[in-house]
This record gives C-alpha cells, sequence and structure tokens, in this order.
C-alpha cells in the first residue's frame, strides 16, 4: 500500500505496507451490482480498500488474477465481482478496447437494422 500526498509540483510517494500474493486468500468486491470502488483483501486479515474507481477495482482484480495464474496457480477467490468485466476475453472487458466494443455494437445494431428491412416472401 502506498501513501501518496504533494508538496508544492512534487509529488510524493512512501510504501505504507507491503502483502505477498501467495497470501492473499479472498478479494470481496462488496456488491458486484452497484458501482462502487470499495473492495476488502483477506490475508491473516482482512483490509478495506477503496480504488480510485469502479474500473481501477476491477483492473486491479483483473491484475492479481492473471498474476496468480501466470506465477503461482494458486487457488483464490474473487467474490461479488461482475464475471462479464472480470474476464479479459469478454467484449465489454475495458482494457483500451473500447474501438471494438463500439465496433461490435454499431454491427450488430446495422444486422438488425438490415433484417428489419428485408421483405420476408
Amino acid at each position: 500500500m502506498v501513501k501518496h500526498w504533494r508538496v508544492d509540483r512534487e509529488e510524493k510517494y512512501e510504501i505504507v505496507e507491503k502483502w505477498f500474493l501467495k497470501d492473499l486468500e479472498m478479494i470481496d468486491g462488496k456488491d458486484a451490482d452497484t458501482d462502487n470502488p470499495y473492495f476488502d483483501m483477506h490475508f491473516h486479515k482482512v483490509y478495506n480498500m477503496e480504488a480510485y474507481s469502479c474500473a481501477s477495482k476491477y483492473t486491479f482484480a483483473r491484475t492479481l488474477s492473471k498474476l496468480n495464474a501466470m506465477y503461482l496457480k494458486k487457488d483464490f477467490k474473487i467474490v461479488n465481482f461482475d464475471d462479464t468485466y472480470l474476464n479479459d476475453d469478454s467484449i465489454w472487458s475495458s482494457s483500451n478496447r473500447d474501438f471494438v466494443v463500439v465496433m461490435k455494437v454499431c454491427f450488430y445494431a446495422f444486422s438488425l437494422l438490415c433484417l428489419s428491412l428485408c421483405r420476408l416472401s
């Protein structure tokens, strides 16, 4: 965990606390149905955290999941997150794929428009 503050025009960072991914047991997004930046990280103790935004909370959870899959292959739980936004293979995931999402939505809308204008014999 990093403490951030600004002195005049200079930004300062201080490492306040460190955790190991191997000690992480669970990430609790608290409520998958609301747009909130709050989540809990369960180690030997539960830490209440607040991300910068809900999108950054999901990015953080995806990053931890990828790091775990790549290095530890440990089974830890990610609960109370919307699976649609957690999986990178979803078209709705927001890791700089906004243009692709818009293109797919436009394609589907155009296809529906064409189908609705076609005469059935």
